[in-house]
């Protein structure tokens, strides 16, 4: 598949997350984010593996739980905390710098050196998104911008082991895509039952908006993602995460009636930029120095014509005097006089 194609359908992960605050607002029941939380991973994971019948062995029963928990497990219930404790502008830009992370943790484990063009634009993106989602007077708590950053990480450091470790042979994104909701969906469950008690009751509204975040939202877009890691680059692949609040914004405008100033339009230009500019790769450079033309295989040199006419009888008994010659030589023979 085309590069480009790979991107597109990539990008569709974050769209889709941009918008689970809406759906979540309209649809989903008040204060209940870990129950939420349980719902999106759970049940969609539950249903992957049971299409698949594919189950982990040997260290990837180990690996499928690492990845698990920091992209599903520990991710959700740091990312609602964070929600919870500070506005939603500042969870926002604390979760954008996820592409900073990304960044050096590649270098420190995959091996990869950010070029400059992507760290700046890993900078713009989250100086973008700011533009977009803070707001005038936003306060800050030390615990919701320490579980902002840990979500981060979380995801970032989940991103960056899955592009190192891939896949065991024979097992696609689809099939990691199970195990890691699984893993993560029953990681989150003690802590939402102590946290938040029994599950609510639910109404057919509530049920419609759980049914699109568990299939569409987080099955299908978590696959798309975690094929796309494969695919591109880690850092490529997370400078696509802009697109998440930026969604968001569109939706709320669109959907909500919320209205869009002339900052929150610059800061989604520039985050939209500076997502495309992270995608952007230079050709190759040709080698230096023209290609020496090939030399033709050695061989025997070509033969000059024969003579014809008298001139190639005259030859001809010269070259039958020099064998006969050459011949009686060799033998250690005396030719005799005539």
């Amino acid at each position: 598949m085309r590069r480009a194609a790979v991107i597109a359908l990539t990008a569709l992960a974050p769209i889709s997350w941009g918008s689970t605050y809406a759906v979540t607002t309209e649809l989903l029941p008040p204060d209940r984010p870990l129950f939420t939380a349980v719902v999106r991973a759970l049940p969609a994971g539950l249903l992957i593996m049971a299409m698949t019948r594919v189950r982990p062995r040997g260290s990837w029963w180990g690996k499928a739980a690492v990845l698990g928990a920091l992209n599903i497990g520990a991710f959700f219930p740091l990312l609602f905390l964070a929600a919870y404790r500070l506005p939603g502008g500042v969870a926002a830009v604390a979760g954008s710098v996820g592409p900073l992370f990304v960044i050096g943790l590649s270098a420190l484990l995959l091996g990869e050196r950010a070029s400059t063009r992507a760290t700046l634009a890993a900078i713009a993106a989250s100086f973008g998104v700011s533009m977009v989602v803070l707001k005038a007077g936003a306060g800050l708590d030390t615990v919701g911008v320490i579980a902002g950053l840990a979500s981060s990480a979380s995801m970032s450091a989940g991103t960056v082991l899955t592009k190192r470790w891939g896949r065991p042979e024979g097992v696609g994104p689809l099939v990691m895509t199970g195990w890691q909701l699984t893993a993560g969906g029953l990681l989150i469950v003690p802590v939402a039952l102590a946290v938040e008690g029994a599950p609510p009751a639910l109404d057919g509204t509530n049920v419609a908006g759980y049914v699109y975040l568990a299939l569409v939202n987080t099955a299908v877009a978590y696959w798309l993602w975690f094929r796309g890691i494969e695919q591109l680059t880690a850092t490529s692949a997370t400078l696509l995460g802009p697109l998440s609040p930026i969604t968001a914004a569109v939706v709320g405008w669109a959907a909500l009636g919320e209205a869009l100033t002339p900052v929150q339009l610059l800061g989604m230009t520039l985050a939209f930029g500076a997502t495309l500019v992270g995608q952007w790769r230079p050709a190759p450079r040709p080698a230096s120095g023209a290609a020496a033309p090939p030399v033709p295989p050695a061989g025997p040199a070509p033969e000059a014509p024969a003579p014809e006419g008298p001139a190639a009888k005259t030859t001809a008994a010269k070259t039958t005097a020099a064998k006969t010659t050459a011949g009686t030589a060799a033998s250690g023979a005396v030719p005799e006089k005539v």
